[in-house]
C-alpha cells in the first residue's frame, strides 16, 4: 500500500458516520491519571504496578479521615484517597495493630489509588496494606489542597463527555467557528483561505469535543491529523509547516457552528437575521448560522463576518436587532407625522 493511499485510509477511519455521534464518557484507569497528569500533579509511584488498571469512577478526590475512624456510613470508595497531614497524624496517635485493621479495612473497599501529600514518605504500614490488596500508592510534593485543586480539575477533564463531529474548525480573532456541510461542498477551501488571511487552523474535517462542566464547548483535532489538513487536488498538507506555527491551535472554544448548504436546499434565506438557529452539541446549544452555496459567492470572506458579527454579539452589539429598532423607530416617526 503507498503513502497516498495508507493517508487517505487514515482519514476514512477517523471520519464519523453521516448520523449524530453517540457522546462518550471514558472510562479512567489509574494508569491514565499517571501517564497524563503526573508532571502537573508532581505524583510520583512509591509502590509497586499492582493496582495501576484500577478504575477511577468519580472524578473528584477524597480524603478517608472519617474512614480511618471506622465511619463507613458514607464513604467515597471511588474516588482518589488523599492522604494530608491531618489523617497521616491521626495514623501515628493509633496503636500499631488498631491502625493496621483501620487501613486493611478501608483497603479492602474498591478504592482507586492513594495519595501522600506534602512530599511526606508513606508510612510502612499504608504501603504494606495497599501492596496486600493491590493498590497503587503515590507521592506527590504539592500541599494537600493544592492536590486537590489540580487533580479535581484533571480528572474533570478526563471525564468530559466527547463527540466527533464532522466539520472542520478555525479561529477567526477569538472565536472559534465549526465549519460544517456536505462532503465536497467547500469546507477545506473555506479553511485555506481562512488560514492564508491569518487565522488558525483547530481541525480539518473531524473534530473532537468534550463539554467542560455542561456550560462550553472545546474543540481540538483528533491526534492522528492534527497540523494536517486535506484539500481535494492537492493531497494533504502540513499547514504548521507551510504557513507557520501562529497558522494551528490545539484546542478551542466553540462559539459559532456554520452550516455550508446548496443554494436549492435553503428553503428560506434568512435576510435580516433577527432569528435564533442553534446547533446542539452534547446537550449545548451552539449559535448557528446556514450559508447558502453557490457558485461566486465569497465562502470564506462570509465565514469570517459571521464570526465578527457573533464576536458583537458577545459584547452584547447585535447587529440585526439594532437595525430592527431603528426601523420601527422610523414607522412610529411616520405614523406620528
Amino acid at each position: 500500500m503507498g503513502v497516498y493511499s495508507s493517508v487517505v485510509s487514515v482519514y476514512a477511519v477517523i471520519k464519523p458516520m453521516p448520523m449524530r455521534p453517540k457522546v462518550k464518557i471514558p472510562s479512567v484507569s489509574v494508569s491514565d491519571l499517571l501517564e497524563r497528569h503526573s508532571d502537573d500533579l508532581e505524583m510520583e509511584l512509591v509502590s509497586s504496578r499492582d493496582g495501576l488498571e484500577r478504575r477511577i469512577r468519580e472524578p473528584t478526590i477524597n480524603r478517608p479521615g472519617l474512614a480511618l475512624a471506622g465511619f463507613y456510613a458514607y464513604f467515597a470508595e471511588h474516588r482518589v484517597q488523599v492522604f494530608g497531614s491531618a489523617e497521616l497524624s491521626y495514623l501515628k496517635t493509633l496503636k500499631p495493630d488498631d491502625a493496621r485493621s483501620r487501613l486493611r479495612e478501608m483497603c479492602e473497599r474498591p478504592i482507586p489509588c492513594i495519595v501522600i501529600s506534602r512530599g511526606k514518605k508513606a508510612p510502612a504500614v499504608i504501603l504494606e496494606e495497599a501492596e496486600r490488596a493491590g493498590i497503587a500508592v503515590f507521592m506527590t510534593s504539592m500541599i494537600t489542597m493544592k492536590f486537590i485543586n489540580a487533580a479535581t480539575i484533571a480528572l474533570e477533564e478526563e471525564f468530559s463527555p466527547t463527540t466527533l463531529e464532522h466539520g472542520s474548525m478555525v479561529d477567526i480573532m477569538g472565536i472559534g467557528v465549526l465549519i460544517r456541510g456536505s462532503s465536497g461542498i467547500g469546507k477545506s477551501e473555506i479553511v485555506l483561505n481562512l488560514i492564508e488571511r491569518g487565522y488558525s487552523l483547530v481541525s480539518d474535517d473531524v473534530t473532537r469535543f468534550r463539554a467542560i462542566e455542561g456550560r462550553e464547548i472545546i474543540g481540538a483535532s483528533p491526534a492522528l491529523t492534527q497540523h494536517y489538513m486535506e484539500v481535494r487536488g492537492l493531497g494533504v498538507i502540513n499547514v504548521a509547516s507551510m504557513f507557520g506555527i501562529g497558522s494551528i491551535r490545539t484546542d478551542k472554544r466553540l462559539d459559532l457552528v456554520v452550516t455550508l448548504k446548496d443554494w436549492e436546499e435553503v428553503e428560506e434565506v434568512d435576510r435580516i437575521g433577527l432569528d435564533l438557529i442553534t446547533y446542539t452539541v452534547l446537550d449545548i446549544e451552539v449559535p448557528q448560522v446556514i450559508v447558502p452555496v453557490r457558485v461566486g459567492r465569497d465562502l470564506a470572506r462570509l465565514v469570517e463576518v459571521a464570526a465578527l458579527d457573533q464576536k458583537l454579539k458577545i459584547m452584547g452589539q447585535h447587529s440585526a436587532l439594532e437595525f430592527n429598532q431603528r426601523l420601527l423607530n422610523a414607522m412610529e416617526k411616520n405614523t406620528k407625522d
